[in-house]
């Protein structure tokens, strides 16, 4: 039986492993690291009946060194595509293919539904798993969403079929997965974003459109600058706009869905009421606009989508309403890990604000972020790994506003409070414009952390 290699114990690796042994496939995982946690979770794999080995660094002879040949190597997303070991073995003839293809392999019959963009990505995929749900589909979400696609598949591998697969695909999934074919594929916006790991935008660009260009229904946002400015390069697109059907033709696109008359439109008539979706933000509207495109797609009726759209709670995360305290609205944002992100949050909420922000820093146009703090923030607490550069970012902004740097969120909450009473702001929001890993698993545990923090205030 030819041998498959799962690189990695994380979520991803696991639920790729446990998937490939239940197609009856032979497989090894090899782990680098060798903690207690590592250790349990191989046992509990061992136990499944597939090899486990930990301790084992990502290097040309932990491969030669096997008993047999693997036949292909599964990455898990947060090992670089391009790391010197996987050109080694792909010079070698053996096949490497990202966690995620393993769930389009067994579940590539039920058709994909593929949410890609810098931002928007998740509240888009929320949406649309949402508005099917309400309809009474069975469309389960999975990807980069905190349930694995391989996790997904082998939970539901000996029931029934979905009707659909909403699916939230990174940058880093979609290039390890160019198997990969979506039904309906659904673009939310493209600004500069792990160029650490892609080197440039125009990579990042590629492995983006690349997913759109294997779909065969795709849905871009006309009002995303980068998307925008591109119209003309795709020979079939639906392209959503949060403005009026004038405008889309000035742009130089013709708009399958927009706005007017606070009515979201097509070219048959008004569908649905522009403010059926409660989310703050023109942002929020682009994304019910995508959101809707797929509904139309999949058969939804109007109604039934307004309805849901009603009834739609929002997503832990993104500029998610905590609690209102002495007057004053506390929203978590940890989802925002760059600066575009936070613009966007500055953008949907009204000032004065006290702004939470810091972290692990990316890198990225800092401009946009820092005038929208100029604009709504009257104070800004920095925390994380980050603080003293942003802090030289803000003085050398001009920022006119009250800057304090604490350690953690532990030390930043309590401070925000005072802060926000002493200088009367409408809102605390945590919107970090970072990664979390200087001190947190990831930008959830940030998240859940904020949310303990401030509903025990």
């Amino acid at each position: 039986m030819s041998l498959q290699v799962v690189l990695g114990l994380g979520r991803s690796g696991i639920g790729a492993a446990r998937l490939l042994h239940q197609r009856g496939g032979s497989v090894l995982v090899l782990e680098s690291g060798d903690s207690p946690a590592l250790q349990e979770r191989a046992e509990a794999l061992r136990v499944e009946g597939i090899d486990v080995r930990l301790g084992i660094p990502l290097e040309p002879s932990s491969f030669t060194a096997l008993s047999s040949r693997p036949e292909r190597v599964i990455v898990s997303p947060g090992i670089r595509w391009d790391h010197p070991t996987l050109e080694t073995l792909r010079s070698d003839g053996i096949r490497t293919d990202g966690e995620i293809t393993t769930a389009w392999e067994a579940r590539g019959n039920v058709p994909w539904i593929g949410i890609t963009g810098t931002n928007g990505k998740t509240t888009v995929t929320h949406l649309i798993a949402h508005l099917l749900q309400q309809a009474g589909l069975d469309a389960p979400m999975c990807g980069n969403v905190g349930f694995s696609a391989a996790e997904l598949a082998l939970e539901r591998g000996s029931g029934p079929l979905p009707a659909w697969l909403v699916v939230e695909l990174s940058s880093y999934q979609i290039e390890s997965a160019p198997a990969l074919a979506p039904r309906i594929g659904v673009w939310t916006t493209l600004t500069p974003d792990h160029l650490e790991r892609h080197g440039t935008l125009d990579n990042y660009r590629a492995i983006k459109r690349s997913l759109l260009e294997r779909s065969d229904v795709r849905i871009l946002n006309g009002d995303d600058p980068d998307l925008r400015s591109r119209a003309a390069s795709w020979d079939h697109a639906r392209w959503v706009t949060a403005g009026s059907r004038e405008q889309a033709r000035a742009a130089g696109f013709e708009p399958h869905l927009w706005i007017e008359a606070n009515q979201v439109c097509q070219a048959s008539g008004p569908l649905l009421p522009a403010d059926a979706l409660a989310m703050p933000g023109a942002h929020n509207r682009q994304n019910m606009l995508m959101a809707v495109a797929v509904g139309l797609e999949v058969g939804l009726s109007p109604a039934v989508m307004s309805e849901a759209l009603h009834a739609f709670p929002g997503v832990p995360h993104r500029l998610e309403l905590i609690r209102r305290l002495d007057g004053v609205a506390w929203f978590n944002d940890s989802k925002a890990t760059n600066y575009d992100a936070a613009e966007v949050a500055l953008k949907a909420l009204p000032g004065p604000l006290v702004v939470l922000a810091g972290g692990e820093a990316k890198q990225g146009d800092a401009a946009g972020w820092l005038a929208g703090l100029q604009r709504e923030a009257r104070a800004v607490v920095l925390f994380g790994a980050a603080r003293e550069a942003f802090q030289q970012l803000l003085q050398n902004s001009h920022y006119e506003g009250a800057i304090h740097a604490v350690e953690g969120l532990s030390e930043a909450v309590p401070l925000a409070r005072l802060i926000a009473t002493e200088r009367n702001c409408q809102a605390v929001l945590l919107s970090p414009a970072c990664a979390s890993f200087d001190q947190y698993r990831d930008f959830e545990a940030r998240g859940e952390h904020f949310r303990q923090l401030v509903q025990s205030l």
